[in-house]
C-alpha cells in the first residue's frame, strides 16, 4: 500500500475562513494532526495538553482541541492535536476517519466510504 494524501480544509468551530490543506492519511494515528499556528490563525485554541506517543516511541505533551474539518464537500466537528509549526506533514487521523465514515482504499490509494451493513437491530423500529 502506498501512500494516500487526502485535501481537506479546516475551520474554526465558530465559522469564519476556512483553508485547504494536503494531509497524509495515518490510520495508525489515533486523531489528526496539525500545527499550532495554523490553528492558532483560525482561531482554534486548545481546550487542554495531552501526551502523545510519536511513531518512534517517544512522549511529547501537546495540545488538544476540535476544529471543522471539511472533506469532499461533507463537514464535520473533528478532534485534533496541536503539534509544533515545523510538522513536515499535517495528518488525517484514524478518528477523524471514522467520523466522516471512511476507510483507505489500499488498491487504488484513496479514501472511500464505508457502508455499514448491519447495525445490530433485530427489532422493529
Amino acid at each position: 500500500m502506498g501512500t494516500v494524501y487526502q485535501t481537506i480544509e479546516v475551520g474554526s468551530l465558530q465559522g469564519g475562513a476556512m483553508i485547504e490543506l494536503e494531509t497524509i492519511v495515518d490510520t495508525g494515528a489515533a486523531d489528526s494532526v496539525m500545527p499550532s499556528g495554523v490553528l492558532a490563525e483560525l482561531g482554534i485554541l486548545p481546550v487542554e495538553e495531552i501526551s502523545c506517543t510519536l511513531a518512534d516511541g517517544s512522549t511529547v505533551d501537546w495540545g488538544y482541541g476540535s476544529a471543522m474539518i471539511r472533506i469532499d464537500g461533507r463537514q464535520w466537528p473533528c478532534p485534533v492535536i496541536f503539534g509544533p509549526d515545523d510538522l513536515e506533514s499535517y495528518l488525517l487521523g484514524a478518528t477523524t476517519l471514522e467520523i466522516f465514515k471512511l476507510t483507505v482504499d489500499p488498491v487504488n490509494n484513496q479514501l472511500r466510504p464505508v457502508t455499514t451493513s448491519r447495525l445490530g437491530w433485530g427489532g422493529s423500529v
